[in-house]
């Protein structure tokens, strides 16, 4: 399909007519009135884009932004359903996402990104290129359905019977109508969740056990509960917007709780993402969609410090769960503008392109389920909107070279609308062609085989965005000079506190395989096991060695840090840079040795304990069999006695007779 094309498709859904221009702005003062009224009973209970921990101490100078994701009561009041409606959110496809735990949020570094977002193309502009959150993303990153369904509705005039269903008719009772929205804090107050927002020096475990003691489920049945619970996290989580009102049209999409499990809610959380990020203006308090995604996407993209991967999380799915994102000090104390200098000047070799190399499919039911749309151009749907992902863009995602292309730009089409109509209509039937051209699979993008690298691709991207990008600027002013320095030398701290948890893994794992040797089932298996074990030592004393050098390397730059003009702390830190750079490539190297390593010895883990299971299968048999003999045996005994016993009477009875005829 041509790009003519496409937007051809684009153009019919958004294009709205003058009419129905004029009802939106009527409604919205309707809209705004009854919030209004509903806000007079009570906002919402849970908090804010940080956990409440950490969101009163945000320092002075830092992004006005806040997310309105909040997590925790949605992860505690999960965990503290009961397990058969556990098991049902689990299969529509929400089970992996609820296992992420709660972490804080980076409001600098999410500011910093919707900066640079450019809506005409629908991608971040960045000094290496475009770059755009895609579905392979998703589904690694959350475990999201990103094929399927699309999760578009009919659309009503008036949701006042859905809600009354929903929560019950008292809740609608005297109500203005139509209602299109309700304050979110009116789902958690019917679960008796009102007032609990988590506590400042309050934990999770602490939070969700206050959680599971105020749960209220009433005498709701099992469909209504998790009608309710899902539509708190979708608007409080999944699609989160820039206000406190939940859009009811996601009522009617929950309908059919079977149905709901095979929407593609993946591709609609991403399309409703980038619907909102051209919204979330610099002067914006607020920000809508799901930002901890974007977050850690971030991270695994372009890791600059700001997470770790937690130690003992390796295996765990979805990827979002293996990070652990706390408030440090020395890394989040910062501005956005800090951000996107760092940004700026990050390292462009550093950037991972492919960052699920080594993952196995089969670990990820989200990902080998989408696997055959992750290389297509896709229209993204969500209700009332539709979102490209241009992923022409970004073929280096796919491990491809990039090749020069024509930059789309969409203009007003690039903007999704959402609209209140005066009638009930069918989305999908009036969008009949954006409907198909999803099911169909979008168009694959095609593979440019002849290319050397993506140099042609940059030189027009430079060009093109040579003022966004300040290319210009060559000076770096000696304050944002001694900050990006600075955050540069907490990055390493970080990054040597992932390696060393790393280190301590595989050195636990060492200890657990030589005990594990030590009581070797088998011995042909013993010998090659303990050259594994020492060459897996070797490595760990030159990870080691390794991690000690990078120690010291940081403490010497950081004392010489004060020296000097702008000149020499820049060239500091390109030294510093380069330095960093091979060493943490050193022990990545190592790092991939260890890993090889440890594969290996879990195979040989794997076979010892399927003899183990083996020889405990035929010792059970064994034991089975002798207690069938054993109860055989009895039986046999008791009946020799029994005989015996019987003749003895015979006798006894055989004399007595002859005594008497005597």
């Amino acid at each position: 399909m041509r790009r003519r094309e496409k937007r051809g498709i684009l153009h019919g859904h958004r294009q709205p007519e003058e009419e129905e221009e004029e009802e939106e702005m009527a409604t919205t003062e309707e809209e705004e009135e009854a919030a209004m009224e509903d806000a007079l009973e009570g906002e919402e209970i849970d908090g804010g884009a940080e956990t409440e921990v950490e969101a009163p101490h945000r320092p002075k100078g830092k992004g006005r932004m806040r997310s309105r994701v909040t997590w925790d009561l949605c992860w505690a009041w999960y965990r503290a359903l009961p397990e058969a409606q556990q098991a049902q959110i689990a299969r529509m496809g929400f089970g992996h996402l609820l296992s992420v735990r709660p972490f804080h949020i980076d409001v600098p570094y999410l500011e910093a990104l919707r900066e640079i977002w450019e809506e005409d193309c629908k991608a971040f502009i960045i000094p290496w290129g475009h770059m755009i959150p895609t579905l392979e993303d998703v589904a690694y990153l959350t475990g999201l359905s990103v094929q399927g369904e699309p999760a578009v509705e009919l659309e009503r005039r008036d949701y006042h019977d859905d809600i009354a269903v929903l929560l019950g008719p008292e809740f609608v009772a005297g109500r203005r109508r139509p209602i299109w929205s309700i304050l979110l804090g009116s789902l958690s107050e019917a679960m008796g969740l009102r007032g609990g927002r988590r506590g400042p020096l309050e934990t999770l475990e602490e939070f969700y056990a206050r959680v599971r003691g105020a749960l209220d489920l009433r005498d709701r049945s099992e469909e209504r509960s998790i009608q309710i619970f899902v539509s708190y996290l979708f608007e409080h989580r999944q699609f989160a917007t820039q206000s406190s009102q939940m859009n009811c049209k996601f009522v009617l999409l929950l309908r059919d709780l079977a149905q709901a499990g095979r929407y593609a809610w993946g591709a609609a959380m991403l399309g409703h993402l980038f619907s909102l990020l051209p919204s979330s203006s610099q002067h914006s308090q607020s920000t809508g969609g799901f930002t901890p995604f974007l977050q850690i996407w971030g991270y695994t993209r372009f890791p600059m410090g700001r997470g770790t991967l937690a130690e003992g999380r390796q295996m765990m799915v979805p990827l979002m769960t293996r990070w652990e994102v706390a408030p440090d000090p020395r890394v989040t104390d910062r501005r956005a503008g800090d951000v996107r200098v760092a940004l700026d000047h990050y390292p462009h070799e550093q950037v991972v392109w492919t960052p699920y190399v080594g993952e196995v499919d089969a670990s990820h039911p989200a990902v080998a389920a989408g696997r055959p749309v992750f290389d297509c151009h896709l229209l993204l749907l969500c209700l009332g909107t539709c979102e490209v992902l241009y992923l022409e863009l970004v073929v280096r995602t796919l491990g491809w070279h990039q090749p020069a292309i024509e930059v789309p730009s969409l203009g007003r089409e690039g903007h999704s609308r959402r609209w209140f109509f005066a009638e009930e209509r069918d989305w999908g039937a009036n969008h009949g062609s954006t409907i198909a051209y999803w099911r169909e699979g979008g168009e694959r993008v095609l593979r440019v085989t002849d290319l050397l690298d993506s140099s042609a691709y940059m030189e027009d991207f430079q060009a093109r965005y040579a003022r966004r990008l300040r290319l210009d600027q060559r000076v770096m002013p000696e304050s944002q000079a001694v900050r990006l320095l600075e955050g540069r030398l907490a990055e390493q701290e970080v990054e040597l506190t992932r390696l060393r948890a790393e280190v301590r893994t595989l050195k636990e794992e060492l200890a657990r395989a030589r005990a594990s040797r030590d009581l070797g089932v088998s011995s042909l298996a013993q010998p090659a096991r303990g050259d594994l074990a020492d060459r897996l030592q070797d490595a760990l004393d030159r990870a080691q060695a390794r991690v000690q050098e990078l120690e010291e390397q940081a403490r010497e730059v950081g004392a010489e840090r004060q020296g000097g003009g702008v000149a020499t702390l820049q060239a500091q830190m390109e030294s510093l840079r380069l330095e960093f750079e091979a060493k943490i490539s050193r022990l990545e190297a190592e790092r991939r040795t260890m890993v090889t390593a440890m594969e290996e010895l879990r195979d040989d883990r794997a076979t010892m304990r399927g003899r183990l299971l083996e020889a405990r299968e035929r010792e059970r048999e064994a034991e089975t069999a002798r207690a069938r003999i054993t109860a055989d045996y009895e039986i046999l005994q008791k009946s020799q006695q029994n005989n015996q016993k019987n003749r003895e009477n015979h006798v006894s009875v055989k004399l007595n007779g002859q005594h008497v005829d005597a």
